[in-house]
C-alpha cells in the first residue's frame, strides 16, 4: 500500500469502515502521522455532530439529482511512481501488489465511506453538509450554521434584548435558513421557553423551534426561511405553542436585514 493511499484511508477509519487489515496498516502509520491524527480527529467529531445537524425532508428531484451528478464526480488522479521506484520493482508480484488502485476503487471506497456516515444519521433526512478544502488541504465540514454564516447573500438584523443582552439573525435564501444569534440572554422564566417562529408572507407565525436557556448561543430555525418575511422571539408554556401566545420579545424584520 503506497503512502498516498494509505492517507486516503483517514475517512473510513474515522467511521469505522475499515476490514481488520487496512486497520491495523492505518493505525500503524496513524501513530506517526501528526496530519491524519488531526484529520482523524475532526472527522470523528464532524461526525459525531451529525445527528445535532438539521434535517429537512428530501426534495422529490434529490434522487434523480444525486444520480444525475455523480456521473460528474471525479477522484483523485493515481500516484504515479518515480523512475526509482520503477526501478526497485521486480516486474512481478510485488509490483502487482504495490501499483495504485483504479480510479474507480478509489470512487467506491469514498462513496462506501460517505453512506457509512448518512448510515449514522438515519435513512429519510437530508443533513446539510458541505466539504471544502483548505490551502493546506483537510477536509473541513460545515454544518447547516456555517453554510448560513458564509453564504453569499448572508444578511443579518440586530435587536437589542431586555438586560443589556442582544440577538441577531442571519438569513440565507439560497440556503433556505435563518440562524439565531443570542449574547447575554437571561433565561426563560421558569415552566417556560423561548419559542422561535417564522413569519410567513401571509404574516401568519409558524413554530420554528424552542430554546430552553439563553446565554450566549446559536441556534438554527427549522423551516424554510427564503420564504419568510420576519422571526420572532416569543416567551411560551413548556412545550410551546402552536401559536403565540404572548407578545414579541423580539421581531425581526428581514426587509432591515443587511
Amino acid at each position: 500500500m503506497t503512502a498516498h493511499e494509505i492517507h486516503s484511508l483517514s475517512g473510513a477509519y474515522a467511521v469505522d469502515a475499515l476490514d481488520d487489515l487496512e486497520r491495523a496498516r492505518f493505525e500503524q502509520h496513524l501513530s506517526v502521522c501528526a496530519d491524519c491524527q488531526v484529520e482523524v480527529a475532526s472527522l470523528r467529531e464532524s461526525a459525531a455532530h451529525l445527528g445535532e445537524l438539521d434535517q429537512t425532508p428530501p426534495p422529490s428531484a434529490l434522487r434523480d439529482r444525486v444520480l444525475s451528478e455523480i456521473k460528474s464526480v471525479r477522484p483523485l488522479p493515481p500516484q504515479v511512481p518515480t523512475d526509482e521506484e520503477l526501478l526497485q520493482d521486480d516486474l512481478g508480484a510485488r509490483r502487482s501488489a504495490s501499483a495504485p488502485r483504479h480510479p474507480r476503487q478509489l470512487v467506491v471506497r469514498r462513496l462506501g465511506v460517505a453512506a457509512a456516515v448518512l448510515a449514522m444519521v438515519g435513512v429519510g433526512s437530508v443533513v446539510t453538509v458541505e466539504q471544502l478544502r483548505d490551502d493546506q488541504s483537510h477536509t473541513q465540514v460545515l454544518s447547516a450554521s456555517d453554510r448560513v454564516l458564509r453564504a453569499a447573500d448572508a444578511r443579518s438584523v440586530h435587536v437589542d434584548l431586555p438586560g443589556d443582552a442582544s440577538a441577531r439573525v442571519v438569513v440565507s435564501d439560497s440556503v433556505r435558513k435563518a440562524l439565531l444569534i443570542t449574547h447575554g440572554m437571561q433565561d426563560a422564566p421558569a415552566g417556560k421557553v423561548y419559542e422561535l417562529w417564522l413569519q410567513n408572507r401571509a404574516g401568519t407565525m409558524v413554530p420554528a423551534g424552542l430554546m430552553e436557556r439563553g446565554g450566549d448561543q446559536e441556534f438554527l430555525l427549522t423551516g424554510d426561511a427564503s420564504a419568510a418575511q420576519a422571526a420572532g422571539i416569543t416567551v411560551e408554556p413548556a412545550g410551546g405553542s402552536a401559536q403565540p401566545t404572548s407578545a414579541p420579545l423580539a421581531l425581526f424584520d428581514f426587509a432591515k436585514a443587511t
